[in-house]
């Protein structure tokens, strides 16, 4: 009997039924992919990206099956690295006139950075939508592309004005900006000439994640207010104001540590519960989201299991703290390796060159060791869990579509890459 290996577990599983989803690849070629792509980023400094991000989406795209027909991918590097310098050379020049605004006087260089920030934010909602649209446009299923229409301009402000009441409310606009964002891609959404729509209700999302706001955001909450309630703040505002070498004593006095104390331990809970719900918050979003798509008649459901989310991730850090006790392993040798060498270098200059060599050399390793496991883990997994919870109904809608839409460019695409707003 031969032995099956953890990898191939991706390829193993039985087949689902004609109208599900189905991810019809092991796991070693992707592993393979990672590495070499990894290796060829180092070696051309970064470029080789374009080339990565193609054979991914290949990769993915090709493997993926809805309904017994697969899905096919026709974008090319080239698209990625000319749509990529296209936004260079328009992003350069606003960057030039914020960064000169700065140093100007008066109103406009104090408020350059807020406007800088707001105006790079408005582009980076842009590019995410304008990339949706390329990627729609080179995804082909059954010899027909999907496409995009709308304004990307008009998607931009929604989204950054839903982001604002976002952040006011502390993350309980979430549901509702999520179902009015989804409804304005969805109704804009094509596959041939079928149009999309999007059914996902805010109001469910909200219920159904509030328990996580409560867990997490409520103690941070918590923990503020009982910190600022707690200081005694004319005490503090005497002790600023008369100084002196007995000022950290008197700041004491006004109950400033135990504040803190109480500060940290509600920031601490937060952030604790926030990486521990994570997958379960990912697992209801996606469920949330996969189940809300429509194509005409055509109706998605997703069966994606919490469990499975939790899996890939734990999967993730034990892998993770396996390739870091080997880094380590790793970074001692070169360390102990640099420290024989350095005598041999002859003078000061050229040890800390060599020792700034290995440590740039090194946190390049590190980064891509990483990426290279979070993506073969993480992303593949959960979009192979993604596509194996799919249960559609209403396939007929699809025997009648017509070949629809034109091909956009890769600008969105370029300008994603060079706000690092990009996916997948």
């Amino acid at each position: 009997m031969s032995a099956v290996s953890p990898l191939d577990t991706l390829a193993a599983e039985p087949a689902p039924p004609p109208n599900g989803g189905r991810f019809a690849a092991a796991e070693k070629p992707f592993w393979r992919l990672l590495i070499r792509g990894g290796v060829l980023l180092a070696v051309t400094l970064g470029i080789y990206r374009f080339w990565l991000a193609t054979d991914v989406r290949r990769f993915l795209w090709s493997n993926t099956e809805v309904a017994g027909d697969g899905l096919e991918y026709i974008g090319t590097a080239r698209e990625l690295l000319l749509g990529f310098l296209i936004a260079i050379v328009l992003l350069v020049p606003v960057n030039v006139m914020f960064f000169l605004a700065a140093f100007s006087g008066g109103l406009l260089g104090q408020i350059s950075g807020i406007v800088a920030l707001a105006v790079l934010a408005l582009f980076g909602q842009f590019a995410v939508y304008r990339a949706r649209r390329y990627r729609l446009t080179r995804t082909l299923y059954r010899g027909i592309r999907f496409h995009q229409t709308g304004s990307a301009w008009r998607y931009a402000v929604c989204a950054l004005s839903w982001w604002a009441m976002i952040t006011v409310t502390l993350g309980l606009a979430y549901p509702f900006a999520q179902a009015s964002l989804e409804r304005f891609k969805m109704r804009n959404t094509y596959y041939g000439n079928l149009q999309g729509h999007f059914v996902g209700s805010g109001l469910r999302l909200f219920f159904r994640g509030v328990l996580f706001w409560v867990i997490v955001v409520v103690p941070f909450l918590v923990g503020m207010i009982a910190a600022i309630g707690g200081v005694d703040w004319s005490a503090l505002a005497e002790a600023v104001k008369r100084g002196g070498d007995d000022v950290a004593g008197r700041i004491e006095g006004a109950n400033v540590g135990d504040a803190v104390s109480v500060a940290v331990i509600g920031v601490t809970w937060s952030i604790i519960a926030a990486a521990l719900l994570y997958p379960a918050f990912q697992a209801m979003v996606l469920r949330w989201w996969m189940s809300g798509l429509r194509f005409g008649t055509l109706t998605v459901m997703s069966r994606l299991r919490t469990g499975a989310v939790y899996a890939l991730y734990l999967r993730f850090m034990w892998i993770a703290l396996l390739a870091g006790a080997v880094i380590g392993i790793a970074a001692a040798i070169g360390f102990g390796l640099t420290a024989l060498l350095a005598p041999a270098s002859g003078t000061g200059a050229a040890t800390q060159l060599l020792a700034t060599a290995v440590a740039i050399a090194s946190y390049v390793a590190v980064a891509l060791a990483y990426s290279t496991i979070y993506q073969a883990t993480v992303r593949l997994r959960l979009w192979k869990s993604c596509a194996e919870a799919l249960e559609f109904s209403g396939l007929e809608a699809l025997d009648h579509v017509k070949a629809s839409g034109a091909v956009s460019s890769a600008l969105g695409e370029g300008l994603a890459d060079a706000l690092n707003v990009g996916g997948i």
